[in-house]
Parts: C-alpha cells; structure tokens; sequence
C-alpha cells in the first residue's frame, strides 16, 4: 500500500500510564526502510513518568532528572497493525518499549505489565477472555469551543436521557454511524450501539477477544472516537462524570478463565446451584477479595470516585449478583459465554493496568483457593453489611499501598513506579489545584 501511494503515514504508538496514545507520524517509506530494521524508533522514556498535562513527575526510579531522561526504543508489534479510515492515508501500530540498549521491555509500561500478568497465568495453565463497554457523552460544542470557556455550559447532543431510546439515536446517527463504520473499516468488530442513561451518553461495544487484543482494540478505538468527533466539529468526554447532575461513564469489563490454548471456558458448572465451576468461584474470590486494593488501577483520578453514587448505575458495593446491576460483580451469560462483569471501572481508566490487576486478583484467588463469598439478592446500595469501594482517591491509593497481593504479583519496581503515579496525581489536586468549588464557596464569603 505504502509502494502503490494508499498510505503515506503510519502512527507508531504506544499508551502512557494514563491509557493516552503517544508516539510519532512515520513516513510510510521510512517506516519500512528504517523502523523495521535494527534501529527502530526512539523516544524519551519520560513519557512513562509524566501526568496529564506532560509534566515530568518527581519520585520515579525508573527516570528522572539525575538519569538525563534518554530513550526508549518502541518496537512495533506488527499483530497490531491496521489502516486508519479517518485519517487520510494512515496506518497505524502499536509498539512495546524496549530499554535503548537492551532487549529487555521496559518493565513499567503498562502494556508489558499486562503482558507480564497473562504470561504468569499461561504458565500456571490459564488463558483469558476479555472485553470492555466504554461509555462517553456527545457534545455539540467543538473541542476547541468547549476549551476557550473552560468546558462550562455545554450542549450534549440530546435534551432528554436516552437511554435505549431510537430516536434520539437517530439524531445522532450521522457521527455514531461513522464511528461503527470506521472501527470496522479498522479491523475492530463492533457489535452494536446505543444510548445510554445520559444526556448525548453513548455506547458502543465491541466483541470480546483475548485481554491484550481487547485492551488494543479499546484504546485504538477510543482515540478514534475523539479524532472522529474533532473532525466533525463536535468534542466528546470520556471523564468518569463529568457532572453531578448526569449518569457518570463506565468501562465495566468481563472476563472469563479458559484452559491454556483458549479451547474451552473453565467458568460454566451445570451442577452448581449458581452455575459456577470451583475455578470460577477461586478466580471471583480473588477478584473481590482484592476489589478494594486494587481499586486504583480501576478509578486512577481524582474524578473517577465522584461516579460512584447510590442509585446511579454505578456500583458502591462489594458484591456478587446474579444479573444485578446495583452489584459491584454481575454473573451474566451461560455455558461457554458464562463470565463476570466488574462495574466498577470508569470510562477513564487505563485499559492495561485494569485488565493487569484483574488477571493479578484472580490468579491469587486461584492460587489461594479464595472462595467467592454468595450470590447476593436484593438492592445493594442499602445493604449495609456489604463492603465498599472506596469514595475517593486518598482512600484508594492507602489501600493499594498496602496491597502484598499487587506488590507480589507486579513486583516491587513496578509496583513502586504505579504507587508513585496514583500519589502524585492526588498531591497535585492536594495542593496545587483551585477549583471552581472554591472559588464559589468562598470568594465573598468567607
């Protein structure tokens, strides 16, 4: 294609620790003459140790400013690469970082500490499937509109909540259907779309595959849906809520164990009262035992703990139910598409470091023969004998600095470089941050 003049430009990315492509536009000849060669491509390895507005970040061994910030090589993984239907002439692949002078990956990109997850479970016989339904809100306003008055008085692209609804969607069909068709132009097989319980909220869920296919395909698609919306003149958010008055966002994701070669669920019992296999009742166990700990790497800012509200759709409760939406776990399917739905991720987290822990908390609820506590029945927002998910980021990155479970199954250099983001990112909302809260509260009044 790059020969016969159909693609001049390939994207080489790779997601930073808060899910966001970086990366470089190659030439479409010079990514054939010189990017698969030996050399590869270079980049700072700054970009791992940065937050949201590129600042480099203190406390991270991995680089700082006594280690001169070098490079990394991003090497492409050819598996990953695809054209791009909306953007003119473009390809794209996703690349793993390998240290500048070594063969060794770089340990604390989070598509390496997904990677090193699903080798400990294929080792330990255990394979997985995956998938993500990652919702956003559809504005009017362009995005350089909404940033010039500072994302205030919006315009979402319905008046009324449209959940399910037909017509609104109809309305909005002239970009949902671009985006349908332009991911499956991109190789990513979308399944179908919807509007959810918002105004302009939509969602649009893609088949499930195995956890690093899935979590590529989710942050293809969901940088595709930003490029699509800025070049029709319309912004869309994924924040987890972006206001108190509407439904927050989710990424609720499902997952289910396989034997090693995918060949066969290990989740579906016909014999059990609630269907689930002894492995299945471990991994659950593990995934819920470990719900809390790992509860940052599933809502990593300071935003994704306001989405967890009573009678919200988003869950507040530690808890296993049988097609139950006010639980924290939902069982759904049957026999081989038997699986369990975490609710608690947000539309902002990090697909990677989601899907790392996930497979981390249930490998120990393996390991440890965790069992799952019971299915639980009835309305658990009131339970008040359940646990909960934490209600902020302070409360989060506490636990998660004493999760032993996340400490041994990532490593102590991993784990360090992750504890360091989650504490900076609140100590930069701690003490560096006037909000608009503030302002109104006690500009005159106090």
């Amino acid at each position: 294609m790059v020969h016969e003049g159909d693609i001049d430009t390939v994207l080489c990315v790779f997601v930073d620790m808060q899910g966001r492509f970086m990366g470089k536009r190659v030439t479409g000849n010079y990514f054939l003459d010189q990017i698969l060669g030996e050399e590869g491509l270079h980049a700072c390895l700054y970009l791992v140790t940065v937050d949201m507005e590129m600042e480099p970040l203190p406390g991270y061994e991995y680089a700082n400013w006594e280690t001169g910030y070098g490079d990394f090589r991003m090497v492409p993984d050819l598996g990953s690469l695809r054209v791009i239907p909306w953007l003119e002439k473009t390809a794209l692949v996703i690349c793993d970082l390998y240290g500048e002078h070594s063969e060794e990956e770089v340990a604390v990109s989070p598509r390496q500490i997904l990677k090193r997850q699903i080798q400990r479970a294929k080792e330990m016989g255990y394979s997985f499937g995956a998938a993500t339904e990652l919702e956003f809100y559809l504005f009017k306003d362009g995005f350089d509109n909404a940033n010039a008055r500072g994302y205030q008085d919006l315009t979402p692209h319905s008046p009324y909540i449209q959940d399910y609804h037909i017509l609104q969607t109809t309305k909005d069909e002239w970009i949902i259907r671009q985006i349908r068709n332009g991911m499956a132009q991109a190789g990513i097989p979308v399944e179908f779309s919807k509007g959810e319980f918002g105004r302009g909220q939509h969602e649009i869920n893609i088949r499930y595959s195995d956890p690093l296919e899935t979590c590529d395909w989710h942050s293809i698609y969901k940088n595709g849906v930003k490029e699509i919306a800025a070049l029709n003149g319309v912004s869309v958010t994924f924040m987890a809520k972006w206001s108190m008055t509407e439904a927050g966002s989710s990424c609720h994701i499902h997952s289910s164990v396989w034997d090693a070669d995918a060949s066969r669920s290990l989740m579906w019992d016909s014999d059990d009262k609630d269907h689930m296999s002894v492995t299945f009742r471990h991994y659950l166990g593990g995934l819920m035992s470990t719900a809390r700990e790992m509860s940052w790497m599933f809502a990593p800012n300071v935003n994704s703990f306001k989405r967890f509200q009573a009678e919200s759709w988003a869950p507040t409760a530690i808890a296993v139910g049988a097609d139950n939406r006010t639980c924290g776990f939902r069982l759904v399917g049957e026999d081989h598409g038997f699986r369990i739905e975490s609710r608690i991720p947000g539309a902002d987290v990090n697909p990677y470091l989601a899907f790392a822990a996930t497979i981390a908390g249930g490998l120990h609820g393996i390991e440890n023969k965790v069992d799952a506590p019971a299915v639980f029945r009835g309305n658990a927002y009131e339970a008040a004998e359940l646990d909960r998910v934490p209600t902020s980021l302070h409360e989060a990155v506490d636990a998660f600095a004493g999760s032993e479970v996340a400490r041994s199954a990532f490593g102590d250099f991993v784990f360090k470089h992750l504890l360091n983001t989650a504490r900076q990112e609140q100590s930069i909302f701690d003490n560096q941050v006037v909000t608009d809260w503030e302002l109104q509260r006690y500009f005159e009044r106090c």
